[in-house]
């Protein structure tokens, strides 16, 4: 077993959920990290478990397609070995004798992380919720009304 301080209290669970739209056989897999509560390993397992199946969904997206959020279970789960603060380590990975041409193909320019990449929607199937959309207009057409 992986050292886990005694005094360890927060967990990073890696949950991989998969999206399907009813006509399209392409799916999506998200993998979310998730940041957990808890008073040990097991415990911090049957709350991620808990995280994920809670996650799970299922609604009609815009055109009226079936959508199914499906939580298919945990590909990591590890302990946060510092205090939660500015520059804590949360996740940490180890590669013994990398090349340098396999470490130049890991880093990234600034456009091509994850925070900074446009969403392309035209790419994948669409698993939006018709009723968050369908909420959105209304509340828009109110405001545009008062206005």
């Amino acid at each position: 077993m992986a050292y886990v301080p005694p005094d360890a209290k927060w967990y990073v669970a890696e949950l991989v959920e998969q999206i399907t739209v009813a006509g399209d056989p392409r799916s999506v897999v998200h993998r979310n990290l998730v940041l957990i509560r808890a008073d040990s390993p097991e415990d911090a397992y049957e709350k991620a478990l808990l995280v994920g199946s809670d996650g799970e969904d299922a609604f009609e997206n815009p055109a009226g397609k079936k959508v199914r959020i499906v939580f298919r279970g945990l590909s990591e789960l590890s302990v946060v070995h510092d205090e939660l603060d500015h520059g804590a380590e949360l996740l940490y990975g180890e590669r013994i004798g990398a090349p340098d041409e396999e470490i130049k193909r890991w880093l990234r320019p600034k456009e091509q992380l994850s925070v900074f990449r446009s969403i392309d929607r035209d790419k994948s199937p669409d698993y939006s919720s018709g009723e968050i959309l369908q909420e959105a207009r209304h509340l828009s057409k109110r405001s545009t009304i008062r206005s």
